[in-house]
């Protein structure tokens, strides 16, 4: 009796301090699924639609409004570029017509809050064109960072990575 309660009693912290853990762990997995992060979600899952159904259609001026001035991109093969550099990629991409189009991976869309800024989406996408008639596609991985700007949403930072 005395040998299982002093087992009883070195067991007892350390069951105590996995509930504790679990319910941490709970309460952050409820936090991040609670009516707020689920309309920020949906939010910035609406942008991502309208930024790519513009670069998918070739709207130029559309995709120039979806981004700060102050954009920085990040790629994992062609460095560091800004604001003037991509609306010039996205024209000259506009303007040879090609079949480039671009897809987000189904069930990969991860969106979380940035205090006071706006929001962070991660995920990946697929691209893919005809090349010597045939499809050429490949999947991606990129994060977005969405500033809110005047009640609206713009991509202020972009990693793209993964090629």
């Amino acid at each position: 009796m005395i040998k299982s309660n002093r087992i009883l009693f070195l067991l007892l912290p350390g069951y105590f301090l996995l509930a504790a853990c679990s319910g941490t762990k709970n309460a952050i997995a409820a936090k991040k699924h609670s009516g707020d992060a689920g309309e920020l979600y949906n939010t910035i899952a609406n942008m991502d639609s309208v930024l790519f159904n513009a670069f998918n259609s070739r709207d130029v001026e559309k995709l120039k409004t979806l981004f700060t001035e102050d954009l920085e991109f990040y790629h994992d093969l062609s460095g560091l570029t800004n604001y003037t550099q991509n609306m010039e990629a996205f024209k000259s991409t506009a303007e040879k017509n090609n079949d480039l189009k671009r897809e987000l991976i189904p069930g990969s869309l991860e969106v979380y809050p940035v205090k006071d800024f706006g929001a962070m989406q991660i995920g990946e996408h697929r691209f893919c064109h005809t090349e010597n008639g045939k499809p050429d596609c490949g999947i991606f991985k990129f994060v977005h960072i969405w500033k809110k700007v005047n009640g609206g949403w713009k991509i202020s930072r972009v990693v793209s990575y993964g090629h």
